[in-house]
C-alpha cells in the first residue's frame, strides 16, 4: 500500500496490485484500477495494438463492474469506452466501433436521468 501511495511502482507492478486490492475493496481500486491499465498500455505495448485492446478490455470490465455499483460513475466508463474505441479505430474495426458508440450513448443517456 505504501509503494503504491509513493508513485514509485512501474505500471506494470501498479496494475498487478491493483488487481488484488479489488478484491478488498473494488470500490476504491476499481477507478484506481480503470486508469492504470490505460497509463500501463501506453507505456508498455504501444507497439502492441493488440495487447492495448486487451488491457482496453480489462479497464471496461472494470469500470463496468463500478459503474453497477456505484451508477453515478458513469463517467469514467464512458472514458474507458472511449479509450477502447480509439484502439478499435486504430485496428479498423468499424463493427465493434459501431457497437461501443451505442454503448457510450446509452451509458450517457442514463447518466444525464440521474
Amino acid at each position: 500500500m505504501a509503494l503504491l501511495a509513493s508513485g514509485t511502482l512501474p505500471a506494470k507492478e501498479e496494475v498487478a496490485a491493483y488487481r488484488v486490492l479489488v478484491h478488498v475493496s473494488p470500490l476504491a481500486y476499481l477507478p484506481r484500477l480503470v486508469v492504470a491499465l490505460w497509463a500501463y498500455s501506453r507505456q508498455e505495448f504501444s507497439d502492441q495494438p493488440e495487447r492495448v485492446l486487451a488491457l482496453h478490455v480489462e479497464s471496461v470490465v472494470a469500470a463496468k463492474q463500478l459503474y453497477a455499483m456505484e451508477p453515478e460513475r458513469a463517467g469514467l466508463l464512458v472514458e474507458s469506452l472511449i479509450e477502447y474505441r480509439k484502439q478499435l479505430v486504430l485496428l479498423d474495426r468499424p463493427g465493434e466501433v459501431r457497437a461501443v458508440d451505442e454503448e457510450i450513448a446509452l451509458v450517457a443517456r442514463a447518466a444525464s436521468l440521474m
